[in-house]
């Protein structure tokens, strides 16, 4: 099945059309290394690194074999190639949650700076990165450029631009660090409520993928029992056990004096197209709710 010039949409309205879920859609993300590239973006942020294609996949292939995630940044509206190159180590897992920053003389440097953080400067402000890679998505320059620019003006120090987050149907998509939380659909309605909860220790629910530290069934897990219960914190209902049922998964989640004992079972959507440069029609994974319990 193809579709005609006529019927073809954005993958972001499509997704808004079919209501598609966002819960349990959060990419894995433990450690992130990101840098900082002012200079236009191609399809692979950084593996078309402007000074230089071989230095960019040397650089990923050293990131990711350390097994963190790579990740462009830059800040919205300017494209003025800084004096020195800033990059910043992102630690997501819970109980851990860091930033460190630092800096080198040129990018070929960044080939030497420790991947234990010893080589930078620990930050407490938060990082809110909004994913405006159109050269990937066009869906992401269009609705991430709405995010980035409401948030820069509450939190210009915060906000960055940055590269493919995964999910370009759900955009506006960002992620907030060091918690590693990520969002979708942030331009429907104002995206500084995003930053304000994190300031308060929340999220916004409505808006809420996951959080990059958990598996899928865990972040669907976690939104049932927040849809369940009401609780909005960050740290609500932390994961104590996970298994696999017939089916699907069974995950205890704290909560208090008693655990949340949630099981959900793995669907399948209908035939969609996933992205805007999508041309095969797939079906992608969701989470229902099979029953939850206090025990």
């Amino acid at each position: 099945m193809t579709l005609s010039a006529e019927q073809w949409a954005p993958c972001s309205d499509r997704a808004r059309e079919r209501v598609d879920p966002l819960a349990g859609t959060g990419p894995r993300g433990l450690r992130w290394f990101l840098i900082e590239v002012a200079a236009s973006w191609g399809h692979n942020a950084l593996l078309d690194l402007p000074f230089d294609r071989a230095l960019g996949r040397a650089l990923v292939r050293r990131i990711e074999a350390a097994g963190m995630r790579p990740l462009a940044i830059r800040r919205t509206g300017r494209r003025v190639t800084p004096s020195t190159q800033r990059w910043a180590m992102v630690d997501s897992r819970p109980g851990h949650e860091s930033v460190i920053w630092g800096e080198v003389k040129d990018a070929a440097a960044l080939l030497d700076v420790p991947l234990d953080g010893s080589g930078g400067t620990p930050s407490s402000r938060p990082l809110y990165c909004v994913c405006t890679h159109g050269r990937h998505d066009r869906c992401c320059a269009v609705r991430g450029r709405r995010v980035v620019t409401a948030l820069a003006e509450a939190y210009p120090e915060e906000t960055w631009e940055c590269s493919h987050l995964g999910g370009d149907r759900f955009a506006g998509t960002m992620v907030v660090f060091p918690h590693g939380l990520y969002y979708g659909y942030a331009d429907d309605g104002d995206p500084v409520r995003i930053g304000q909860a994190f300031d308060e220790g929340r999220i916004v629910t409505e808006k809420y993928r996951g959080r990059s530290s958990l598996t899928h069934p865990v972040q669907a897990a976690q939104h049932y029992a927040r849809e369940a219960f009401g609780d909005d914190r960050i740290d609500a209902f932390p994961p104590v056990a996970e298994e696999t049922t017939e089916g699907g998964w069974r995950v205890r989640l704290s909560a208090a004096a008693r655990d949340v004992v949630v099981d959900v079972e793995e669907t399948q959507s209908e035939p969609l197209l996933s992205t805007c440069a999508a041309t095969r029609f797939v079906q992608v994974r969701q989470y229902a709710l099979r029953s939850i319990r206090m025990e």
